[in-house]
């Protein structure tokens, strides 16, 4: 697993400025390696589209420190740790599992450093009542009601289900009851796998003797893909649904025709060129592509990037008015700056949303984040 620090070699190669003034420092973990790398590369490769685009604030130079996690929480943790207390960096960004993001939390709220989970995850405030950490895609609660909505709109009335035996997993399940219910439709299975998992034979079988009117998915990525092929090979043709963790070029591979139609909640970047041009992402979700391609030498066409880019964006915003108090970079009263700045971004346009923090809630975004997309011949279609 890689763990080691590149910090010298991401302000090269950034273009960094590594004069002795005081710099803004942030700690981005990602998984580089482990299951959850599918994922964690596209994060690395949206970041990267993120500092072509603006590598500072005002005057003010960005640092950059990256960690790998291996998808294992604990290491998240350890690096959560060495990040702020060895490199005192002054913002954590990370990471790509909710398992491992989850475990960076308690580090940011114990170490007093604002963090921007970039994978959707629950944040409860602190022993104090206090938050540190914001989440930048839309809540799994709303990735979930709008594909339940359109279920419903496609004459569905019941459905099975078959995601994660972990938090992911949890969320999309949970999330997936209330409107279910709202929208008089019956969750027919509960069925989970782990995703270092090579076969859903049984859980499959569980669901087709269910007959159901369709599937829904809580997987991601390449591990996504399992119970679609399964379900295929034993004949079954009815509709797929899931959430943007399918958003990935991977779960398009592995799948292949087995994956073709299904149907996923999606933040409107991934579908950017369909858009009308007063859709709010149109502008800026073209000049993320545009940063992407030069950062990358590839265009991009999955969702899990533009987080990267998105959580920059607050950054770059929150930054700007911390800057403004007087507070200086590397001390704490500018951590407290910061994260007072990030709670109180207001109507900040994205990729994915228009961003709305409040101090009483880690979340800020509402349905103007997500649209309907299909996938259709191996790429996803605009489906209002």
């Amino acid at each position: 697993m890689k763990n080691s620090i590149a910090a010298a070699v991401v302000a090269a190669s950034l273009g960094f400025a590594t004069a002795a003034q005081a710099e803004i420092t942030v700690g981005f973990i990602t998984s580089q390696s482990g299951p959850g790398s599918s994922i964690g590369v596209l994060y690395d490769r949206g970041m990267k589209a993120a500092v072509e685009y603006a590598s500072s604030v005002g005057a003010e130079k960005v640092k950059l420190i990256q960690l790998d996690d291996g998808s294992d929480p604990s290491s998240a943790t350890r690096n959560a740790r060495k990040l702020v207390e060895e490199n005192k960096v002054d913002l954590l960004i990370g990471t790509s599992t909710a398992a491992s993001t989850s475990a960076m939390v308690p580090i940011a709220n114990e170490l007093k450093v604002p963090m921007i989970a970039i994978s959707p995850i629950s944040v409860a405030a602190n022993d104090a009542g206090d938050r540190w950490a914001i989440v930048m895609p839309q809540p799994p609660t709303l990735m979930v009601k709008v594909v339940v909505d359109r279920m419903k709109r496609d004459g569905v009335k019941q459905f099975a289900y078959i995601g994660f035996s972990d938090a992911w997993g949890d969320l999309v399940y949970n999330g997936a009851q209330k409107p279910a219910e709202a929208d008089g439709l019956k969750i027919l299975t509960n069925e989970r796998y782990v995703r270092t998992d090579t076969s859903v034979t049984g859980q499959v079988l569980k669901m087709m003797a269910t007959k159901p009117d369709a599937v829904l998915l809580g997987g991601a990525a390449t591990q996504g893909a399992l119970p679609p092929l399964a379900l295929a090979e034993r004949g079954y043709k009815g509709p797929l649904y899931g959430t943007p963790a399918l958003l990935n070029t991977d779960f398009i591979r592995v799948g292949g025709k087995a994956v073709e139609g299904v149907q996923v909640s999606a933040g409107p970047v991934v579908v950017a060129e369909q858009l009308p041009d007063t859709h709010f992402s149109k502008k800026i979700s073209m000049d993320f592509r545009a940063a992407y391609q030069k950062a990358n030498g590839s265009p991009t066409s999955d969702a899990f990037s533009a987080y990267s880019f998105d959580a920059w964006l607050v950054f770059l915003d929150a930054a700007k008015r911390a800057m403004a108090t007087g507070a200086k970079p590397g001390t704490p009263e500018f951590r407290v700056a910061l994260r007072n700045a990030i709670f109180n971004t207001n109507d900040l346009v994205g990729t994915h949303a228009i961003y709305n923090y409040k101090p009483s809630d880690s979340y800020g975004v509402d349905e103007r984040a997500l649209v309907m997309v299909r996938l259709v011949n191996g790429q996803w279609k605009y489906e209002p």
